[in-house]
């Protein structure tokens, strides 16, 4: 089953925490990991990830935190998920032409070759304003963790 790994889950969640607050806005650590629902555990080692991608800016000290590097509009979700992820394929056979023992014959590689054009495009029109607007226009979900 493809899916997106948790820690990719939870670097998008910290992009769309400092996504829906006004640019050059500062929040720390800790309020995106109560906010977003992210384990400690994981949150400093995804926050260097990020950064190191030039994602996000960390300030260090009492006045510190996280911003995002640039603006939400230039941030995508493909610019997330390729970089936690590393490069999208959504069959081994897509790795390369010595990949797939039957190249461009194979009607089933051409398939996957569409739909792999197809989400990875999606991911790169999928930027974070939009998903904040998106987020705006949408009843807020209660995660099932904090549900009584």
């Amino acid at each position: 089953m493809f899916r997106v790994n948790r820690q990719t889950d939870y670097a998008i969640r910290v992009i769309l925490a400092l996504a829906k607050q006004p640019q050059g806005t500062r929040l720390s650590s800790a309020q995106i990991g109560r906010e977003m629902l992210i384990p400690a555990a994981f949150l400093s080692r995804i926050v260097a990830q990020l950064a190191q991608a030039d994602l996000l800016k960390t300030f260090p000290g009492r006045e510190g935190g996280l911003q995002l590097a640039r603006p939400a509009k230039e941030i995508t979700l493909r610019d997330v998920v390729e970089f936690m992820e590393g490069p999208f394929l959504l069959s081994e056979c897509m790795a390369g032409e010595e990949a797939c023992p039957f190249e461009g014959a194979c009607p089933v590689r051409m398939r996957w070759n569409g739909l792999q054009e197809a989400i990875l495009t999606e991911l790169a029109k999928t930027n974070f304003s939009l998903l904040v607007e998106e987020a705006n226009t949408h009843p807020v979900l209660i995660p099932m963790s904090t549900r009584k």
